[in-house]
């Protein structure tokens, strides 16, 4: 008996467009999950280890070992948090300022791959689906911090 489950489609091309990725961010020495930290924190600001954790839905441990290697190569750097000495902020170095236009080339690279593949309307279809799974999942974009977006919009 052959049993059929949707969403394996979707892991197998997950895996596949993650392969992509991987391919061309070895380039630049990265990562994917390490490029989007890289991304979040361009995002955000600032982040503590903790709250980046959070963002992706990992274990601070986890987040710790990320953040390590990419203080280590240069790409971001930890301060004390003025506000409280017991913590940590992240925030990303001119050298990770740097290498975020060569992530978002690679991801720009990856999304026409995807629109040569399906087209522009089915692409844009899948995109807007797959963001609406990630939000019903409880997925979400990181976002500045509350008080980054008061100084912003200030």
């Amino acid at each position: 008996m052959t049993r059929k489950f949707d969403f394996h489609l979707l892991l197998h091309s997950a895996a596949l467009v993650e392969e992509e990725l991987r391919q061309r961010l070895a380039l630049v020495k990265l990562l994917p999950r390490q490029a989007r930290v890289i991304d979040a924190l361009d995002r955000m600001g600032q982040a503590s280890q903790i709250e980046l954790a959070r963002e992706f839905g990992v274990t601070p441990a986890s987040m710790s070992t990320m953040t390590a290697r990419l203080i280590s190569a240069g790409f971001i750097s930890r301060t004390t948090n003025p506000t409280e000495a017991r913590s940590n902020v992240l925030r990303l170095t001119p050298r990770g300022e740097e290498l975020l236009g060569k992530i978002h080339a690679s991801w720009r690279e990856v999304d026409l791959l995807i629109e040569s593949r399906l087209g522009p309307d089915k692409s844009g279809a899948l995109t807007r689906l797959t963001g609406e799974l990630r939000d019903q999942l409880g997925g979400t974009n990181p976002t500045p911090h509350r008080s980054q977006q008061t100084a912003e919009t200030s």
